[in-house]
């Protein structure tokens, strides 16, 4: 009894439970499941909630001892990719980590250098990022050791900065130097990741992509941060310093914002990045230091991480608490013991044991609540942190849209202002016009009115001068009036001297003859009274005559001075005839000026518009010059593919060089309609540049894909088609020559390309098979003959795999035993695969006959598809022949009969050949098919398989094969210089012989393409009869559109097998 009364001691020093060790080992569990799944080989982005379990493991520890002490067994030398995500977790875990994290890094630092450097010896993509990489994390670590004020964060508050910085100018000198390099680092980093990106032409959507720029969110945060605080630290030393001293500072501030600025405008232009993080914007233009003011015009920026969407599960807690079976299972066993063997030491020690364990328990709940508090409290403070960012992002944001309203605003306003100048400019145009018209017509009227004006007062001037002829008339007959007076007057005066004369005569005869005539006397008397009386009549008519001649003299003088009057009128009238005149002169000249400005204007207008016109015709001319250089170029290049011996190895189909020649028929009519278009009317060239860039593309396709169907067609045909390819050729690049020039553009002729295209259609139609009218139940009994022979050729190379690994554990031993073991494995995997992958493909391809037929039967589906059934026939026949030529090959390797060489063909060959049978099953597959998902699962595996025979077969012809040691001891000089010379002379003939038996193996594989053309074509004497294929697991390899074993041939298989079903 007291052996049994010593046991139950010894168990119940183990029985209050040890909690903190299950905790501890509860924590090391899961940190170790979390580091593994984080850092692993898979080109993918570290998910958030393993790097999160992974951070909240660095508070629960304070520090980061359990990181580093499973981070170091990773194997980072082996893989980029590993390295490469352990680079980034350590990023994040610097971050957010646990202060002490960075201590614990410090103590690292070799481990962490060691892989940059190891790394970056290496040519390697991945490579070359985790160097640059760690070069980042190693200045992170020192910043940081350095300047404890900063967290790994780099989230400090501006007084926090002040203070730090000081007020000694070497001290933020020294500080701006190194926040400089520390961004340096990180811009590297991003560019050296953009930069691959660029070069592998990889999007933000793939996983690939994905992998590479997930770490970018680390340092986008990193950089908002330095560039906020090199600004202020650069604002801080030119108020210190002269500007001349820190033009270097500021060289490089400009370079580093340039930079940070392309980085953050390609980053959010990227899907992957505008889901995880929001990019700020940085102005357009760096800060001008040399003004202070432009401090207060200075925005933080912020970057903000949206808040993540609940997962499906909650996160495992990192320290199991369990209150109840934590607490009750140590109780139930402590029970069954006591039952079994009773109460050990005592009451007394089990009432203490029973307060230890409720002691225990309790504390237990309170750190659990503990733990759940502080996991409250954080998240409170995360969620209360991203709603500061995002309301200091959405003030930012209405910050800038504030500015770019202002500057909206401006623009808006001076593009307003252009448009009332322009406006006013038209109107003043407007108005100067309607002005100039205004004048002209009015010039016009005027002129009208001065010409009428000037028709009256030549009338008039008639007039009067008709008027003065009339009076001079009148003076001349009132002259001759008074002349006539005056002899009437001389008459009556002589008439009086006549009369007195007679009177006197009378009286001297009546004095004589008185007294003899007294009586006469009387008689003389009574006429001599009556002679008075007339006498008086006479001077009474005398009187009348001066007073009429007076009356006359009255009305010449009044008459002289109306004809002065007039002359008078007539002057004046003249006068303001002469001066209506010079002011009708002066009218003519400013009119013939305005009209000769206005002509001048007309004509600059007319200049203008011809040289506006002269221009457009240029510059149309200029497009289509550089679209047709463009266009010569591309079919240059495909010229230049007939004689290129890269391009041999390219193949296409005849159906798709007749698709493409009749394309490019099409298209030389569309040419011939935009040239005579472009020859009406040389103003608009859009119609002749874009049958032009149609025309080129689809004639050096025709070409390219010509010389390719000429690789598969026998010799005649295909020098036809060659030599109709060159002469297409030429007489296109003919026509682009002639329209690049403006003298022999009218000159050219885009029909004479038509006949040579022609041709090339023609000598298309002839090389298609002929082997189109099958019968069906042939060709869909061929099918399944040939899928079950193929399924029948692997299940026998994986029993003689069995056999042959059978026969080599007994026949050998050691290295050699190992070595075909693990040829035979990868030989064995590699057959399961293919049987998987044909099992898989006979099943889409049911799938498709049953989807695809219809209501035909499954021969007609055949005999409708032909050609994608032969392309399935001759995939399988292809995979059979291969799995036979594996088989033999490793049993010759085995048997030490063979060569490494060939089982290294042979796994490149039914690679290919596993392609090509996945190809033909993809074309008429529908994409969502889950057969077709598994054919492509099944084909990566079959890559996957083939890659191991080959890496067995070639570590193991290392093993087996021995090294000579070279010994150079007891050669002089002049031995060594003569074995040198020997060694120079057989590398020249190993070099002769290896390009004989590349040149050699060109031939081979071009006779084999002629080969396979020759057999898939029936013969002419019985068309209606399928080729003969030799049945799978025959020695002879069946007829294939190309050859499987070069690699990059499948994605052209598979363009052709596209091509062919549409």
């Amino acid at each position: 009894m007291n052996s049994i009364k010593s046991v139950p001691a010894r168990v119940l020093s183990r029985r209050p439970g040890h909690s903190l060790e299950a905790e501890r080992e509860q924590f090391d569990k899961t940190q170790a499941i979390s580091i593994s799944k984080a850092i692993n080989t898979q080109e993918a982005p570290v998910k958030e909630k393993h790097a999160r379990r992974i951070i909240l493991g660095t508070h629960h520890e304070k520090g980061a001892f359990t990181f580093w002490s499973y981070a170091i067994g990773l194997p980072l030398p082996s893989s980029a990719i590993l390295s490469w995500k352990f680079c980034h977790v350590l990023h994040k875990v610097l971050r957010d980590g646990h202060p002490n994290v960075l201590q614990d890094c410090q103590r690292h630092r070799s481990n962490i250098r060691e892989i940059g450097d190891l790394w970056g010896h290496l040519h390697d993509r991945y490579g070359q990022l985790v160097n640059v990489y760690t070069k980042l994390l190693l200045t992170k670590i020192s910043f940081h050791l350095k300047h404890p004020q900063f967290p790994a964060g780099l989230e400090v508050t501006d007084e926090v900065l002040e203070k730090t910085a000081g007020t000694d100018v070497n001290n933020i000198f020294q500080l701006t130097v190194e926040m400089f390099d520390y961004m340096d680092c990180e811009l590297r980093l991003s560019e050296s990741v953009f930069r691959q990106l660029n070069t592998a032409i990889a999007v933000s959507q793939m996983s690939s992509g994905q992998c590479r720029l997930a770490p970018l969110i680390q340092v986008i945060q990193d950089c908002s941060h330095l560039y906020h605080y090199t600004v202020k630290l650069m604002f801080k030393l030119h108020a210190c310093l002269p500007a001349d001293t820190l033009q270097g500072h500021r060289d490089r501030f400009h370079e580093q914002f340039h930079s940070l600025r392309n980085f953050f405008r390609r980053a959010s232009d990227m899907l992957y990045f505008k889901r995880l993080i929001q990019i700020p914007r940085l102005p357009e233009g760096p800060p001008n230091f040399l003004r202070a003011s432009a401090l207060a015009e200075h925005i933080k920026p912020v970057v903000v991480i949206p808040e993540e969407a609940p997962e499906d599960e909650e996160p495992e807690n990192l320290i199991e608490i369990s209150t109840g079976p934590s607490a009750g299972e140590p109780a139930v066993v402590a029970d069954l013991f006591d039952q079994t063997f009773g109460p050990p030491n005592g009451s007394l020690k089990d009432d203490r044991d029973v307060q230890i364990e409720s002691l225990k328990r309790e504390v237990e709940m309170l750190r659990g609540e503990l733990e759940k508090i502080k996991l409250e409290a954080q998240r409170y403070v995360s969620q209360l942190k991203g709603q500061v960012n995002a309301l200091e992002a959405e003030l930012e944001e209405q910050r800038k849209q504030k500015q770019k309203a202002l500057v909206d605003n401006e623009q808006l306003r001076h593009e307003l202002a252009q448009l009332r100048a322009a406006q006013r400019e038209g109107e003043r145009n407007q108005g100067l016009r309607e002005e100039a018209e205004k004048k002209a017509s009015a010039i016009e009227a005027r002129y009208h009115k001065l010409k009428e004006k000037h028709s009256e007062l030549i009338g008039t001037h008639a007039e009067l001068l008709r008027k003065n002829a009339d009076t001079a008339k009148q003076l001349t007959v009132t002259q001759q009036s008074q002349e006539e007076v005056a002899r009437v007057k001389e008459q009556l005066a002589f008439q009086m001297e006549q009369v007195k004369r007679e009177s006197e005569m009378k009286l001297e005869e009546q004095s004589d003859l008185l007294e003899k005539l007294k009586e006469e006397l009387e008689a003389k008397a009574g006429e001599l009274v009556r002679a008075q009386e007339a006498l008086t009549r006479t001077e009474q008519s005398g009187s009348e005559l001066s007073s009429r001649l007076d009356a006359l003299s009255a009305e010449k003088a009044a008459l002289s001075s109306a004809v002065r009057q007039r002359d008078a009128d007539l002057q004046a009238a003249q006068g303001l005839a002469r001066e209506k005149e010079a002011a009708l002169s002066r009218e003519q000249q400013r009119s013939a000026q305005e009209t000769a400005q206005l002509r001048g204007q007309l004509a600059d207008k007319e200049s203008q518009e011809q040289e506006l016109q002269r221009r457009l015709l240029d510059e149309q001319f200029a497009v289509l010059r550089g679209t047709a250089a463009e266009a010569e170029r591309i079919l240059q290049d495909a010229v230049a593919k007939l004689d290129d011996p890269l391009h041999l190895r390219c193949t296409s189909s005849p159906d798709y060089l007749v698709s493409r020649a009749q394309a490019a028929l099409d298209a030389v009519s569309a040419l011939e309609k935009g040239h005579a278009q472009y020859l009406v009317s040389r103003s608009d060239a859009s119609a002749l540049v874009a049958a032009l860039t149609q025309f080129s593309y689809l004639a050096a396709d025709t070409i390219v894909n010509g010389s390719a169907t000429s690789h598969l067609a026998p010799t005649d045909p295909a020098d036809r088609l060659v030599d109709t390819c060159r002469e297409c050729g030429a007489r296109a690049l003919e026509l682009l020559g002639q329209l690049q020039e403006q003298q022999t553009l009218h000159q050219a002729q885009p029909s004479l390309v038509r006949h040579p295209l022609q041709g090339i259609l023609q000598l298309g139609q002839e090389l298609k098979p002929k082997s189109l009218d099958v019968r069906q139940e042939e060709l869909g009994a061929m099918v399944d003959k040939e899928m079950a022979a193929t399924a029948t050729a692997i299940e026998d190379a994986v029993r003689r795999i069995e056999d042959m690994m059978n026969q080599a554990r007994h026949a050998s031993s050691g290295v050699k035993l190992e070595v075909n073991e693990r040829i035979l494995n990868s030989c064995t995997d590699l057959m399961k695969a293919i049987r998987l992958l044909v099992t898989t493909s006979t099943s889409l391809q049911k799938e498709i006959v049953e989807s695809g037929r219809g209501a035909a039967t499954q021969q007609e589906f055949y005999a409708k598809n032909s050609r994608w059934t032969e392309g399935l026939i001759s995939a399988s026949k292809a995979v059979g022949w291969g799995a036979t030529q594996l088989v033999e090959s490793a049993d010759r390797v085995v048997l030490h009969t063979g060569k490494y060489e060939e089982l290294i063909v042979c796994s490149h060959e039914i690679a290919a050949s596993t392609a090509q049978l996945v190809a033909a099953s993809k074309v008429k597959a529908d994409k969502h098919s889950p057969h077709l998902s598994r054919l492509q699962e099944c084909s990566r595996a079959v890559n996957e398989m083939a890659a191991n025979v080959v890496a067995s077969s070639k570590s193991g012809q290392e093993q087996i094969e021995e090294r000579d040691t070279m010994d150079f001891s007891g050669l002089s000089l002049i031995k060594l210089k003569k074995q040198e010379m020997e060694t120079q002379v057989r590398v020249l003939e190993l070099e002769k012989t290896l390009e004989a038996e590349r040149m050699r193996l060109g031939e081979l594989r071009k006779q084999h393409y002629v080969l396979a053309g020759a057999v898939g074509t029936p013969s002419d004497g019985d068309p209606g009869r399928p080729s003969a294929a030799p049945r799978s697991g025959a020695s002879k390899k069946p007829p294939l559109a190309q050859k499987p074993s070069v690699a990059p041939r499948q994605d052209h298989q598979l363009d052709n097998y596209s091509r062919l079903s549409s």
